[in-house]
């Protein structure tokens, strides 16, 4: 795909950059487009200050590995993969896809049912500094993390899971996906979190391609 610049609501998207070239942003400008090697450390640093100050559970190993290695994560896996968005030079947001679902346990088994990996496109880390939300940076991520999920191939179903307490994610969510289930609604309250799906316009449609191309190959 060639170098595309697409401007929307004050954001520049950057579609096609290969891994490794920096793009030249204007001053007070939001850049969004696909992270590259030179860009782990500071999604990294969006990732850990976020599960510290807004999630408070800090670094556990078993759910934060791929903070470690966004490059590992994110970045080498075909189907999967990282955004970030720039301003002045500084990483100040994040979202990815990864392509399994939620297991079971700790999630309820029928929501991992729901949602196997290699059919599920899950987005997660989708975190923006404080300073810089209210500016559409997250609805922008979801927007074009759910189009790589089309353009992927192979996905069924587009998948989440988010924690109330952080300021405005449960609001900002029920604006944009579907609830699936609402954990604190389970006996004992379960994980306290809410699962959802993102309703995608063409993914049902790329999904049976996919497998009419693979049973005719």
């Amino acid at each position: 795909m060639a170098d595309e610049r697409l401007v929307a609501g004050g954001m520049t998207v950057v579609a096609g950059v290969e891994a490794g070239v920096r793009e030249r942003a204007g001053r007070d400008e939001y850049v969004l487009r696909t992270a590259s090697e030179a860009d782990v450390p500071g999604a990294r640093a969006v990732m850990l200050d976020t599960v510290y100050r807004d999630l408070r559970s800090g670094y556990v190993p078993r759910w934060h590995a791929d903070i470690i290695d966004p490059a590992a994560a994110y970045l080498e896996p075909e189907r999967c993969t990282l955004l970030v968005v720039e301003r002045d030079g500084e990483i100040v947001a994040t979202g990815a896809v990864r392509d399994r679902g939620p297991a079971a346990p700790p999630n309820p088994q029928w929501v991992a049912d729901r949602f196997p990996s290699g059919s599920t496109a899950q987005l997660c880390r989708i975190y923006v500094r404080p300073e810089h939300r209210r500016h559409g940076l997250a609805r922008r991520l979801v927007r074009e993390l759910c189009g790589f999920a089309v353009r992927a191939g192979g996905y069924e179903r587009v998948y989440l899971h988010t924690d109330p307490a952080v300021p405005g994610a449960e609001a900002f969510w029920r604006a944009t996906a579907e609830e699936v289930c609402d954990e604190r609604a389970l006996p004992g309250g379960g994980q306290g979190i809410v699962h959802f799906e993102v309703p995608v316009a063409g993914l049902a449609g790329a999904a049976r391609r996919d497998r009419a191309d693979s049973v005719a190959g």
